[in-house]
């Protein structure tokens, strides 16, 4: 029997270049909920509602997408985007999918900056900061649940917390170690080192689609390695000219050249989302260069979790206080500075993504064939797992002892952070109920500190 959706019509046509234009800046506005929430967006847009894609091809990009560093929901945008209107499509849908964010990551950066120790805002951040902790350790607790699927993924986790931990390694090399070991042991026991799919939507009949399972590969998306290389000239030139200007106008130790330096390295060790690089963040901006404080730090994430785009975007923020405190062109220009520093940021960030797509979508859709990727992708998320325990780790001292582990211990905090984490685990709110709810309760108990 032939059920409903078989007999649905395909689309009309592909739709137009300012249709899509209009759909991908909406998204950019729409996109909360971290990568699974975009993701599962992006399937009921353009899988169910649209059809502009099918179920198995939207599947098939998403899972090349997850074996890349970088935010997995942009680089899915991307790659639709590439594959509907081919490099002009790819670079609207990538780009649109951050700049909404951007922008509003500018304006509220400059808010936190300018008005921060407003007694309101600073109430709000209060209550913010220890539910930012238990967010941090809920999503440890998420991708421990999914990457933890073998008593190796545990060793290879708790050997990725204690090298952080307690040897106070280098979050590259912890990426690196683990990646051999996950290629050894899928040599030597491939039924321990399996990564499955983290945010794969449920699969269901939604009708034909405008690029169906069945579909041809078009034409522009055929591999050559003329093209890969052209391609990877391109990408690299546009890194090496951007990099070589600003070094040029304000000297390789100056702090937009070193920004875009460090956020070139963090682009290329983003595996296991945006919590996956936070360490290494903390470790560069807040511990090596300075450009925030590990509170700081705190805040923009929690900035991060209730604005949309990738959640990534934390690093504009770190850009903007970095660009801000530095007062890179005077005192008199604290909002250009931070503006220009979170734009160089940004950029440095998400140009690898776009390479990546772009370079291997070709590849991806001329094979339709399983990524080979699984053993060392499983060993780079376990690790993962054990790093962003140890960023759990980092914030909850920050919030519980501000001044110190010798000072006084913040019991409201603690209260909050509590509150949050049952909140998160027990009964499964959302991000945004939870951050809202607990500045609430932050301001409320500064409010009555002032009042007696």
């Amino acid at each position: 029997m032939t059920n409903d959706a078989e007999r649905l019509p395909a689309p009309a046509a592909v739709p137009t270049r300012t249709a899509a234009f209009a759909f991908w800046l909406k998204l950019g506005f729409i996109s909360f909920g971290g990568p699974a929430g975009q993701i599962a967006l992006m399937h009921e847009e353009l899988v169910q509602r649209r059809r502009w894609i099918s179920e198995g091809r939207f599947l098939h990009a998403l899972n090349y997408c997850m074996v890349l560093p970088g935010p997995e929901a942009q680089q899915l945008a991307t790659y639709i985007g590439w594959l509907m209107h081919r490099t002009w499509g790819g670079l609207v849908a990538g780009s649109l999918f951050v700049l909404p964010s951007l922008f509003i990551f500018m304006a509220l950066s400059w808010v936190y900056l300018a008005f921060g120790h407003v007694p309101v805002v600073a109430g709000l951040f209060y209550g913010i900061k220890p539910a930012v902790t238990a967010l941090v350790l809920h999503a440890a607790f998420r991708l421990g649940s999914r990457a933890l699927q073998s008593p190796w993924h545990w060793v290879i986790a708790a050997g990725a917390f204690l090298g952080i931990f307690a040897l106070n390694l280098p979050f590259p090399l912890i990426v690196l170690l683990a990646g051999v070991f996950g290629y050894i042991g899928g040599k030597f026991a491939p039924d321990q080192f399996q990564a499955g799919g983290a945010h794969e939507p449920t699969k269901m009949a939604h009708g034909p689609a405008l690029i169906d399972d069945d579909t041809p590969t078009p034409a522009h998306a055929h591999f050559s390695w003329a093209r890969f290389q052209v391609v990877l000239a391109v990408f690299f030139s546009l890194w090496a000219i951007a990099l070589g200007a600003l070094v040029a106008a304000f000297g390789w130790s100056g702090v937009l050249p070193q920004m875009a330096w460090f956020f070139s390295k963090a682009a290329l060790l983003t595996f296991g989302g945006a919590y996956a690089v936070l360490p290494y963040v903390q470790q560069g901006a807040v511990e090596h260069y300075q450009w925030l404080t590990a509170a700081q730090m705190m805040d923009g994430l929690a900035l991060g979790e209730t604005t949309p785009g990738p959640l990534i975007m934390v690093v504009a923020f770190v850009g903007f206080v970095g660009g801000w405190t530095n007062a890179l062109f005077g005192s008199d220009s604290l909002f250009l500075a931070g503006a220009v520093a979170a734009s160089v940021v940004t950029f440095f960030t998400f140009l690898p993504s776009f390479c990546f797509v772009l370079l291997g979508g070709p590849f991806i859709e001329s094979t339709h064939g399983k990524l080979q990727f699984t053993a060392p992708l499983s060993g780079i998320t376990a690790a993962v797992v054990g790093v962003i325990l140890n960023l759990a780790i980092v914030f909850a001292v920050h919030v519980l002892w501000p001044l110190g582990l010798s000072a006084h211990f913040e019991w409201p905090a603690a209260v909050i952070g509590l509150g949050a984490g049952i909140a998160l685990f027990r009964f499964h709110f959302g991000v945004i109920p939870v951050v809202l709810g607990s500045g609430i309760a932050g301001l409320a108990f500064q409010l009555g500190l002032q009042t007696f």
